[in-house]
């Protein structure tokens, strides 16, 4: 049994969003060849890296929206998920990419045009600062468009680091300053982008969601008076929304089909509880199984 609780993102706002920061990259990077700032050109790679990611968002979010088929029973729900993956793992990695180009400058530093770097800084912020605000609400329905916002918030607070970089740089000469701000992006990209990585990852290998107990749910519906045992449970997410919910149940009783559908009313109403609205039940009545909680196949 399954009820539809469907979400939809806003494209237009994803369309501005792309153009946007289509504009921030190509500026940032023809501002940090001029400039010769490694921090301003790493700043337009995690923009870069935005664009594919709100594209890659935008695209999966439109697919999750198409039919079940016979050859696709769950739709392509998931593909939301595996862009969330894609695009955590596609940041950890330009992280690590930046960490080497920022120690090899560091060693080796050359004057920067402050100037530049600092207007440059200060536009992406402006830029990415709308962006932000066009994703927030549906950042909130969405661990897909969460992962685009958390590209475009972490771009805000690097070029602020770049900015103020651009201005030590200035006033200061302190140009292995480029370098260690460099550093501190990309290692607060590893950081954003670490926990959303391990949510998505946990999605796919369909891990028990971490704010559901089984154990708990499995209690309450072992102790209607018709259940014997409840067993071969399974519970997953299919995305970040939907919880699917599966077990055999063993009654005490040969009941009828019509007296098991009450059973089975009061276990919808617990399993609702936990906003698990999709579920299926195998009653079974003496079967020689394996009556364990898990079965391990």
């Amino acid at each position: 049994m399954e009820q539809n609780h469907s979400h939809a993102v806003s494209g237009k706002n994803i369309g501005i969003t792309v153009m946007l920061n289509i504009i921030i990259t190509i500026a940032q990077v023809v501002g940090g060849m001029i400039s010769g700032s490694v921090a301003l050109l790493s700043d337009a790679l995690h923009n870069f890296s935005d664009v594919i990611s709100l594209l890659l968002s935008y695209f999966t979010n439109r697919l999750s929206k198409r039919k079940s088929t016979i050859k696709q029973t769950y739709g392509f729900k998931r593909g939301e998920i595996l862009s969330a993956f894609i695009n955590s793992v596609t940041l950890i990695a330009i992280a690590l990419f930046l960490i080497v180009e920022a120690v090899e400058r560091y060693l080796n530093p050359e004057p920067v045009k402050a100037d530049l770097v600092i207007y440059f800084a200060l536009g992406s912020i402006v830029f990415n600062f709308i962006s932000v605000l066009l994703l927030h609400k549906d950042a909130k329905d969405s661990m897909n468009i969460k992962s685009a916002y958390l590209h475009l918030l972490t771009d805000v607070m690097t070029s602020v680091a770049v900015m103020i970089g651009g201005i030590l740089m200035k006033y200061f000469e302190i140009y292995r300053i480029d370098s260690i701000l460099s550093v501190v992006i990309a290692a607060y990209l590893i950081f954003s982008s670490y926990k959303l990585l391990l949510a998505s990852m946990k999605i796919l290998m369909q891990f028990t969601p971490a704010d559901v107990d089984v154990t708990d749910i499995c209690i309450q519906i072992g102790s209607f008076i018709e259940i014997k045992n409840i067993h071969h449970v399974h519970l997953w997410q299919l995305n970040d929304k939907d919880l699917f919910f599966e077990a055999h149940i063993d009654l005490k009783k040969n009941i009828s089909i019509s007296e098991f559908q009450d059973v089975l009313i009061k276990i919808e109403d617990i399993l609702n509880k936990h906003k698990i609205y999709h579920f299926n039940i195998q009653p079974e009545y003496s079967r020689e199984d394996n009556k364990n909680l898990i079965i391990q196949h």
